[in-house]
């Protein structure tokens, strides 16, 4: 609602490109502490350790970065950072551990050359009121031939909002190797969202 501070309820209740750029425009400046910090978001850490596991190369793209939560779990690694919202790119470059940052919107044709990244992570994109499976055909575009992903999807959108059906037809037209599904929990912190989980999503493109 307006005027509410910005929350995860709230980012939770999204449902247009217009409301998530207001959102996270006002944010911003708060998010690290109010919540990476407060909320105990994990999630970041763990789809950088599974991507460093898995072999990840440079360049990386790092689909929704916001703040650079999954940058600063990269150092050391080329790294380019994506984000709908150019208030949270702000915050991001004052990191200091990103080759570039771009502002793109996953629903559209992202500024970016084809087949241009070998590794390509996100950790709160696929998520409620974000960003859907559709989206995994840009990225697609811009990833190398057998580039790595490593996804974080939220576990209740995985099946109900198309993510295992729309996996499932890139791997059948050959698009992707067979995805490996890992499931780890969002949050640290003990609040009203401990219990939300995610799957993070592990395939190649052929």
């Amino acid at each position: 609602m307006a005027g509410e501070k910005p929350n995860v309820g709230s980012a939770y209740a999204l449902d247009s490109v217009e409301q998530v750029r207001a959102l996270y425009r006002d944010w911003a400046p708060s998010y690290d502490a109010d919540f990476i910090a407060r909320m105990g978001y994990v999630m970041p850490g763990i789809v950088a350790g599974v991507a460093l596991r898995e072999g990840c190369a440079g360049p990386i793209l790092d689909v929704g970065c916001g703040s650079g939560a999954v940058g600063v779990e990269l150092v050391g690694h080329r790294v380019d950072g994506l984000d709908l919202s150019p208030e949270m790119l702000a915050v991001a470059v004052t990191k200091g551990v990103y080759s570039r940052l771009v502002e793109g919107d996953l629903l559209g044709r992202l500024p970016l050359a084809d087949a241009s990244y070998h590794s390509v992570v996100s950790a709160g994109t696929f998520t409620h009121g974000h960003v859907g499976p559709d989206a995994l055909d840009e990225l697609l575009r811009v990833a190398a031939p057998r580039a790595l992903f490593c996804l974080g999807i939220n576990a209740e959108h995985y099946r109900a909002h198309g993510f295992e059906a729309k996996l499932s037809a890139l791997q059948n037209a050959g698009a992707i190797t067979a995805p490996a599904l890992e499931d780890h929990p969002i949050y640290a912190a003990d609040h009203d969202r401990a219990a939300d989980r995610a799957l993070v999503t592990v395939f190649r493109r052929v």
